[in-house]
């Protein structure tokens, strides 16, 4: 654990020491307090004390900042060869997987905690519901956990940081948006199946104060399958070279 914590303290000291870190936090919380407070659909219009905009504005911001994030967590260091570097020392790939998985999911962690300002002037305006509030925070970090897994597995099979951007949104926009339009022009069965596969279909769940252990499945599936294809990636490049 103590090689791991090394790992992530390491990689997010590197997000602050290359501005990555502050213009992601700069762009997040600009774009999330924009169409929170100001735009045309913000929550004055709507007119009840509810962060249902935010989340709505957070789940697509998220979802593009987070390939930006994770694009160069491996794939800069096969371009420059830390990586093999590092995989020589006494750590294995799962300690170098899960330290960088870590590394950004704590950036993500701070950017949403950045926004509780907003909770506490929603609650100050009106009766709001405070376990869809929770919920929908916690439904934000599970979703970003999994895209932060597939953009992991991105990173590690190319050494180019643009590349490993677009393959982390193609594999992302499936789950984001294709396999919902599906579902909505499927029938039976194989609808019920792409519902399922739309993280949209989890996300608004627990959005809305429900948490079902299916939806807790789902999202912990992702992580686990983006892990796991990030280090089934690593290994096949050890034993290459």
């Amino acid at each position: 654990m103590k090689k791991i914590w090394i790992i992530t303290k390491r990689e997010l000291r590197s997000f602050f020491d290359s501005l990555m870190a502050y213009i992601m936090i700069v762009l997040f919380l600009g774009f999330s307090g924009f169409f929170t407070w100001i735009s045309g659909s913000d929550i004055f219009l709507v007119n009840q004390a509810s962060l249902q905009t935010f989340f709505g504005i957070a789940y697509w911001t998220l979802f593009f900042f987070i390939p930006a994030i994770t694009m160069g967590l491996l794939a800069d260091e096969r371009k420059s060869g830390t990586l093999e570097l590092l995989v020589t020392k006494p750590v294995s790939s799962w300690q170098i997987i899960i330290g960088k998985f870590l590394a950004a999911f704590l950036l993500i962690c701070i950017s949403l905690a950045l926004t509780f300002p907003y909770y506490i002037t929603v609650a100050n305006i009106g009766k709001i519901d405070h376990g869809a509030v929770w919920m929908g925070y916690l439904g934000l970090l599970f979703m970003s956990a999994s895209y932060i897994s597939i953009g992991l597995f991105a990173s590690s099979i190319t050494s180019n940081q643009i590349v490993s951007f677009l393959i982390a949104l193609f594999i992302g926009i499936f789950f984001h948006l294709i396999f919902g339009i599906a579902s909505s022009g499927s029938a039976g069965w194989f609808a019920g199946i792409l519902n399922y596969l739309s993280i949209s279909t989890h996300f608004e769940s627990m959005a809305r104060g429900v948490i079902d252990s299916k939806d807790l499945f789902y999202f912990l599936s992702i992580i686990f399958f983006g892990l796991i294809g990030t280090e089934l990636s690593l290994s096949k490049r050890n034993l290459s070279n």
